[in-house]
């Protein structure tokens, strides 16, 4: 099944998506985006070119495990892109995974203005390798 996910942020929202076999995830762009709702609209033309059968959006949860500022933004922008798509939309527990995705770009030596235009497109492959390999183990995707 292809899979598209989702790392929505305040200015910057990251795409990433998997081969049908759910094999490979890769990032595919970032969007520059500080209103939700035109990113969310932003967000559903990616759809619409990917064509996913799912998409999965990260929920930016507390380590504390109570709901923060950011898991309430991420479940608004869910409920706009649903509204927008026909896929099955998923939320997703992201965390760490923009703090990986600056490791994984450190240890590729990228900096500067490069490293900020896909910190949030490896930050969404990230997210989305998560969810496949939950998938995997439980049989989740049979």
């Amino acid at each position: 099944m292809k899979i598209m996910a989702v790392d929505f942020g305040y200015s910057r929202t990251g795409i990433a998506v998997c081969d049908k076999m759910e094999i490979l995830a890769s990032p595919v762009t970032v969007i520059h985006e500080k209103d939700m709702g035109r990113c969310a609209v932003r967000v559903a033309e990616e759809a619409a070119k990917l064509a996913p059968e799912l998409v999965v959006v990260g929920l930016p949860r507390r380590t504390d495990g109570k709901e923060g500022e950011t898991e309430k933004r991420a479940s608004e922008f869910a409920e706009k892109l649903r509204s927008l798509i026909s896929a099955e939309i998923v939320l997703w527990d992201e965390r760490l995974t923009t703090v990986m995705a600056h490791q994984i770009l450190d240890t590729a030596d990228v900096h500067g203005k490069k490293r900020k235009n896909s910190v949030d497109a490896v930050a969404a492959t990230l997210i989305l390798e998560s969810y496949l390999n939950y998938r995997r183990n439980t049989n989740a995707g049979k």
